[in-house]
């Protein structure tokens, strides 16, 4: 097997885990990374060469574009708080504890290099994180907050890391510089990604064509993750802000193929990235296991340790954390459901996981100083890496779906359907409001003018049947039993013309073509 059919098959993978992982109630992610180390035990199977610099640029854009696209710069605002406390102050709070740990426990390894394993094994993976908790039926509160924390600790993470390296190779450290290469990391992100964004939406505008625009956002994250490396930036801060300004201005209201083809083309698209990532952790597995060849119990119980560090000190961090979000909370003047029980405390706690951002900074470390000597117990640090991975997603992955079941932390179904209910009645005075305007410059029949006015109240009631009282939702329901009977048949006449039109493509003389112009004008009528 070569390296193209290796990624055949994790693509394939990724496209069948999703059915498997519902069906055996395990996150997609988790699957593929077990599918990954089987894989990576098999002797025919060759190992993954891919250049490490390249793991970030290649794989995280596109899942960090996908995620934020199903969130909004209001739920980053409302949980402001609790997103800083866990994917900035947390990933310091990691990264000092572990860094303390290792240096204590591996002979001779020097502060610099603790620092760097602390920082790379710090941060819970974004992919991860988004994709188990969309699956588990979480509380809205809870997906935003991990997905904030999953999305911005990276930023943090990455640049300690660097920090780390630089002295580790160069042998100097200045705390003040420090600081103000985290600082200026972060302004020169903002800058690159409301740039990108504010300039990728003008572009959008003038390409017009669905297809044409959707293509375009598959490039911008990768323009905004390079461009802000480039200028000693935060690629991962650039994508996020770039990705925000999109989600919230480059669509329309009445860009309908655009919303649509776009969902679809992002879920392919990160469901296929999200498979291949933890696949190739699973493949990564042999360059721990080479590492340890000889070593494997004292190795162990080093990689043991840091695991222990990580899982407690974020359990012990989300006790004072929780609290003192409730706190703020209490001194809010608006409803914003932020606090979290003991129950999703825990549950957040066990949502920890660490995956790609972890795999290719623990790969990425350089092999030799300035000084010519090799980096400083480079070996040890990877293996201990691996270990907090595969511990923390394998074991915390397969066990969070049973966990939540355990502790019932379940999305509140009832506040989401009166929400819904709520869109449903502005969607329905909306259109009732349109209807009044039109009335005002045209002269409209009066047997027209209530057909609209009942098409005004079903906009409604299509969304949330409990928007209407008693006897008109009977009515509705009738009309739409007797709707989707029309449906049925009409579907039933369209199936009928589209087996003729694709019979005649492959008659002699027929054009493709304008056979297929057809077919996708009958596909559209389907659609309505």
């Amino acid at each position: 097997m070569d390296q193209l059919a290796l990624l055949f098959v994790l693509l394939l993978g990724a496209v069948v885990s999703v059915p498997v992982g519902d069906r055996v109630g395990l996150p997609a992610p988790v699957l593929m990374t077990l599918l990954g180390i089987v894989l990576a035990l098999l002797e025919f199977v060759p190992n993954v060469e891919v250049p490490p610099d390249l793991i970030l640029p290649l794989l995280l854009p596109p899942l960090l574009y996908a995620a934020v696209r199903r969130t909004s710069w209001r739920q980053f605002a409302a949980n402001v708080r609790p997103i800083f406390l866990l994917a900035v102050a947390l990933v310091f709070v990691t990264t000092v504890c572990v860094a303390a740990v290792a240096h204590a426990i591996v002979p001779g390894l020097p502060l610099a290099a603790a620092v760097a394993l602390g920082a790379l094994v710090a941060p819970p993976d974004p992919v991860a994180a988004t994709a188990v908790a969309g699956q588990l039926g979480l509380p809205r509160r809870l997906v935003s907050i991990l997905e904030g924390e999953g999305l911005f600790n990276d930023v943090t993470a990455i640049v300690l890391y660097h920090v780390a390296i630089a002295a580790a190779v160069s042998g100097t450290f200045s705390p003040w510089e420090a600081g103000l290469d985290l600082l200026l990391s972060a302004v020169v992100a903002l800058a690159v990604g409301l740039a990108l964004g504010w300039g990728a939406n003008k572009l959008m505008d003038l390409l017009g064509d669905p297809t044409l625009q959707i293509g375009l956002t598959l490039l911008v994250p990768y323009a905004s993750y390079v461009l802000a490396e480039e200028l000693h930036g935060s690629g991962v801060l650039a994508v996020l802000v770039t990705a925000l300004f999109l989600a919230e201005y480059a669509t329309g209201a009445d860009d309908v193929m655009t919303r649509l083809a776009g969902h679809t083309f992002w879920d392919i698209v990160d469901m296929l990235v999200t498979g291949v990532a933890f696949g190739l952790i699973g493949l990564e597995l042999h360059i721990a296991v080479r590492t340890a060849s000889g070593r494997w119990q004292e190795m162990l119980g080093w990689a043991a340790t840091v695991v222990g560090v990580v899982v407690v000190v974020r359990l012990l961090w989300l006790m004072p954390a929780t609290w003192l979000t409730k706190r703020m909370h209490a001194k809010r003047d608006y409803d914003e459901e932020i606090p979290m029980s003991w129950r999703e405390s825990v549950v957040m706690w066990w949502s920890g996981m660490r995956g790609v951002a972890s795999v290719a900074l623990a790969l990425a470390i350089p092999l030799e100083t300035d000084s010519g000597a090799a980096f400083p117990d480079r070996d040890e640090i990877v293996f201990i890496a691996f270990g907090v991975i595969m511990a923390t997603l394998v074991l915390q992955g397969l066990t969070l779906p049973w966990l939540v079941k355990r502790l019932g932390v379940q999305a509140d179904s009832a506040r989401e359907k009166e929400f819904e209910k709520q869109l449903a009645v502005r969607a329905a005075k909306a259109a009732k409001r349109r209807l009044r305007e039109i009335e005002a410059v045209e002269d409209l029949p009066e047997d027209l003018s209530e057909q609209m006015l009942r098409r005004a109240f079903e906009i409604g009631v299509r969304i949330s049947p409990d928007m209407g009282e008693e006897e008109r939702r009977e009515a509705h329901r009738e009309r739409l039993r007797r709707l989707k009977r029309v449906r049925r048949i009409q579907a039933e006449l369209l199936s009928a013309a589209r087996h003729e039109v694709l019979a005649a493509r492959s008659e002699p003389g027929a054009d493709p073509e304008v056979v297929d112009r057809v077919l996708r004008h009958l596909d559209v009528r389907s659609l309505r």
